[in-house]
């Protein structure tokens, strides 16, 4: 190789390895990875409720069956399966001929009796004129007295009977005994009924019973006396009421207890329907936290507390009740404590964290 071509190689050299050298100093250094984010919220002391929960029945109490209180033929029925009627309106309307023609014959038995009656009232008052003018005996006065007696109670229970067959003649026309719908129509028009028989049965909802079944387990713990909250998907409100009693046997085919409570005049409460109760046993003050706080491990449950704002430490608790999103730390964390909500799930002991928002819902 010629000499001035060795030495251009020589020169280029020279200059590149500084330069190589300068490139690997002058590199960026790494960045170092960034924290945690999460949300975060303060543990507080609140009230919570003990309670049981199950869901039931609810079964009507009046649920009146509609009879016929007179014998006759039915002339015409007013309601419908599925009609709304308010109480004391007709609903079946039975021939009155028969109790009219009784009535015709009571009122002329009253009518006689009452002109046998008038007319002994003569009799006595003219005999009792002769009697002081010794025309006729004592004797004699004292029998007409006792006719005229007989011809009053004769009349009493004349008019009795009368008023009697008044009254029955009012039942031709049968009425609801309740407010409530129309379940069953029984009759027609047309057809013979004798007294007794029935005619309609009626749904009214004034009054409804919840039977709750619950575990054997917490029968000792179910009083009479204590609240209940109920609802239905029927209706949206919830009813507040009470445990009336509870069934002394314990279901042989379930192992469950009945628990009742009442439920009266509710608009869209409806018999048959499910109802959910909430028994409330008892109350106590409990340190809360929300249920996103609480993360799984291979230790246990565990609650993330946040140190400094900044830092993560990890906290193994005993955990109770849990309600509406919230659930009760008996051992681990104190009220006050800042913990990790959203995000919990992705810390580790000590781990770096940057709140994004810190809340006390």
């Amino acid at each position: 190789m010629p000499t001035t071509t060795l030495l251009r190689l020589l020169t280029a050299l020279c200059i590149g390895l500084p330069l190589l050298a300068c490139g690997k100093a002058e590199a960026p250094k790494q960045a170092k990875s960034s924290s945690t984010l999460i949300s975060a919220t303060t543990a507080e002391t609140v009230r919570l409720e003990i309670r049981e929960e199950t869901v039931g029945t609810l079964e009507g109490l009046i649920d009146p069956t509609v009879s016929a209180e007179v014998a006759g033929r039915v002339l015409e029925v007013k309601a419908r399966p599925g009609q709304r009627v308010k109480k004391g309106e007709v609903l079946v309307i039975l021939d009155p001929t028969d109790l009219a023609l009784q009535r015709r014959e009571a009122q002329a038995e009253v009518g006689r009796l009452e002109a046998l009656l008038a007319n002994q009232e003569r009799t006595l008052e003219r005999n009792r004129a002769l009697v002081e003018k010794n025309f006729i005996s004592k004797n004699a006065l004292d029998e007409i007295e006792t006719q005229k007696s007989a011809y009053r109670k004769q009349l009493e229970a004349a008019r009795a009977r009368l008023a009697s067959i008044e009254h029955t003649g009012s039942k031709t026309q049968a009425a609801s005994p309740v407010d409530g719908v129309i379940d069953v129509q029984i009759v027609s028009p047309g057809d013979f009924v004798s007294i007794g028989s029935p005619m309609m049965t009626i749904i009214s909802n004034q009054r409804l019973r919840a039977h709750l079944p619950f575990p054997e387990r917490v029968a000792s713990r179910i009083q009479p006396g204590l609240k209940v909250r109920l609802t239905t998907p029927t209706a949206d409100n919830e009813v507040i009421s009470e445990v009336r009693e509870l069934k002394p046997l314990i279901g042989a085919s379930n192992r469950a207890i009945d628990v009742l409570a009442d439920v009266v005049s509710q608009e869209g409460w409806q018999a048959g329907a499910s109802v959910n109760g909430v028994v409330v046993i008892g109350e106590v003050d409990a340190v809360v936290v929300p249920e996103q706080s609480v993360v799984l491990r291979p230790a246990g449950e565990v609650v993330y507390v946040i140190q400094e704002g900044t830092r993560a430490e990890q906290r193994i608790v005993k955990t109770g009740l849990r309600q509406d999103g919230k659930i009760e730390i008996i051992d681990g964390v104190e009220s006050g404590e800042v913990v990790a909500v959203d995000g919990a799930a992705f810390l580790t002991d000590q781990a770096e964290v940057t709140i994004q928002n810190a809340s006390n819902e």
